[in-house]
């Protein structure tokens, strides 16, 4: 495996942010949109589950929807499918999620993940999307960066690994 980090600016007057990360495995792109499809849930985001509980419950004490929603099966998705504070917009079997956030943010953010053929294995890329809603989403964004750098570098890392078998 081979974890590379990059920042990518969006062309977007609108001031949105992403960041986007990207790792090579040696399995076919079924196999790993498998792990990334089965994210959430009884599964839990394959890094830090107790950070994502604790932002859970944050989000409840603000009126949020909380991460106890879990998904309605453990496997498969559909766009519209709930995942835990996420809801399903998109997804492409086998290549392509996006995840809307519905938990209490000052702007709004998505998870997406794409898989591709690459060599003789695949290339996962994760994005990570935010449009800040003015002053406080942009503390927001820059003052929690550092942790959701290590929280989405480490999910990341996890969903190679169990793609490819190796957990």
């Amino acid at each position: 495996m081979n974890l590379r980090c990059r920042r990518v600016k969006l062309k977007n007057p609108s001031g949105w942010k992403s960041v986007c990360r990207e790792i090579r495995v040696e399995c076919a792109p079924a196999e790993a949109f498998k792990a990334i499809q089965r994210i959430g849930g009884r599964t839990g985001w394959y890094y830090a589950n107790r950070l994502w509980r604790l932002r859970g419950f944050l989000d409840r004490l603000v009126g949020g929807v909380g991460l106890d929603r879990g998904r309605s099966h453990p496997e498969q998705l559909h766009d519209g499918d709930i995942v835990d504070f996420w809801r399903v917009e998109l997804i492409v079997p086998g290549q392509m999620l996006l995840l809307l956030a519905e938990m209490k943010l000052p702007g709004s953010a998505w998870l997406r993940f794409d898989v591709e053929p690459y060599e003789s294995g695949s290339l996962i890329r994760q994005t990570g999307l935010f449009e800040p809603a003015g002053f406080w989403g942009l503390l927001y964004w820059y003052a929690l960066y550092p942790v959701h750098g290590v929280l989405f570098s480490g999910m990341l890392r996890n969903i190679a690994r169990t793609a490819c078998g190796h957990r």
